[in-house]
């Protein structure tokens, strides 16, 4: 990532609307969002389990500014007549975004967590590189939610309910699951007050990518 900002979202979607949702992901939604001002990238990834379609995508934000700021604010208060459709069916729906606080290793990896956290480690960028110095781990990143810009009310925000709140976001992005699972068994050893209260552990598989430099190409 090269912004300061980030902005992650978690959703459930119904299998007879999964055609629909990939559809307006890839083919109109993430374009929207990354040739909005401030927005420099997205990623979509999908749970790696049978039982529900759950996503989680990551944008990557020049600054935490970017959340309430006018450009953004302007795609929020006039959502397409796809997204009107779209957003009501989003089940478990959680939004947060703000900024980076640590970064380490180099690269994306094919697999990985994306921890919603309610404990801020004492030393953000430590704990990153110790991840990172784990067998098969490619990247690791922690961010700050920052509740007031994330919370602005708009068109968006209220055609969707029961909205939470997180702290912060705990990123790790590994070679393959064994890795990913290694890494996880020793951050429960290292960081137990973060991993105490931070949502469940899943793992997520790379599904889609844009970057804002390509997002107009063709």
């Amino acid at each position: 990532m090269r912004g300061t900002g980030f902005l992650a979202i978690w959703s459930d979607v119904e299998a007879h609307d999964l055609t629909d949702y990939r559809h307006w992901l890839t083919r109109e939604h993430t374009t929207e969002r990354v040739t909005t001002k401030g927005f420099l990238a997205s990623r979509v990834f999908r749970a790696a389990r049978d039982d529900i379609n759950r996503f989680f995508i990551l944008y990557e934000l020049e600054t935490p500014e970017v959340l309430d700021g006018e450009a953004y604010l302007a795609r929020l208060n006039a959502p397409t007549p796809w997204s009107q459709r779209i957003m009501p069916k989003l089940g478990n729906f959680m939004r947060g975004g703000g900024v980076m606080i640590a970064r380490a290793g180099r690269g994306e990896g094919a697999s990985i967590v994306a921890l919603r956290i309610e404990t801020l480690p004492k030393d953000p960028q430590g704990l990153a590189q110790t991840f990172v110095a784990c067998d098969g781990v490619a990247a690791v990143q922690i961010g700050a939610t920052d509740e007031a810009r994330t919370s602005v009310r708009t068109a968006e925000k209220g055609m969707r309910t029961n909205e939470g709140f997180f702290a912060g976001l705990l990123l790790i992005e590994a070679l393959d699951v064994s890795s990913l699972q290694a890494a996880l068994l020793k951050a429960a050893e290292i960081a137990p007050d973060v991993m105490a209260v931070a949502s469940e552990p899943e793992v997520y598989q790379s599904m889609f990518a844009l970057d804002a430099r390509i997002a107009d190409f063709g």
